[in-house]
């Protein structure tokens, strides 16, 4: 994979679109949505709804610019979408869920997609990012325990894997408390649950 400047998205330049002879990261479009929901469940199955971080997303809209999905030959093989929160008092995005084709893992596009959401969402200026994951793979983000510490999240979750990271220096130092989604809501969405 090689990368390159991105396509302009609204007003600002995004870096770091990744694309390889068939392969590419984009925004995710309503078209994608039915491969995005099955990758996810192959990904995670059904138990995927009964997460804590579900609790952040349900009935809200991803961050702008922030949903995006890998495409190999037009098939969705990846999909990362970021969501508006606020931090014990500090905005933030809550990162999630990150999932990969198994026909395309092991070949760093889940890293790829996690460098082009954050690129993106520092752009953006965004300043601080959280999410409940695997410490081995996000701390070479720069997520870590300590930047989470002070935070805590409206259910049952395991502590050492809710990680956060500072897109701007010190963005999280006032951070302590609940996390709470402040997102735009999905009337779409809450008119098919009434």
């Amino acid at each position: 994979m090689t990368l390159s400047a991105a396509a302009r998205i609204s007003a600002p330049v995004y870096p770091l679109v990744v694309e390889a002879a068939s392969m590419r990261i984009g925004d995710e479009q309503r078209c994608d949505v039915a491969a995005r929901e099955a990758l996810l469940d192959d990904a995670f199955g059904a138990s995927r709804f009964e997460k804590t971080c579900e609790l952040l997303r349900v009935a809200r809209l991803p961050a702008r610019h922030l949903a995006l999905v890998a495409k190999d030959k037009g098939a969705v093989v990846g999909t990362l979408r970021f969501w508006h929160v606020n931090a014990g008092g500090v905005d933030a995005l809550l990162l999630g869920p990150l999932a990969v084709a198994h026909s395309h893992r092991s070949c760093g596009l889940g890293g790829a997609l996690m460098r082009t959401g954050l690129a993106r969402a520092a752009a953006l200026g965004h300043k601080a990012v959280i999410l409940v994951g695997d410490e081995a793979y996000y701390t070479r983000f720069g997520f870590s325990r300590a930047n989470a510490a002070r935070l805590d999240l409206p259910g049952w979750y395991e502590p050492s894997r809710f990680l956060a990271l500072e897109l701007a220096s010190a963005s999280l130092a006032r951070a302590q408390g609940m996390v709470v989604a402040t997102g735009r809501l999905d009337e779409a969405a809450l008119s098919r649950a009434a």
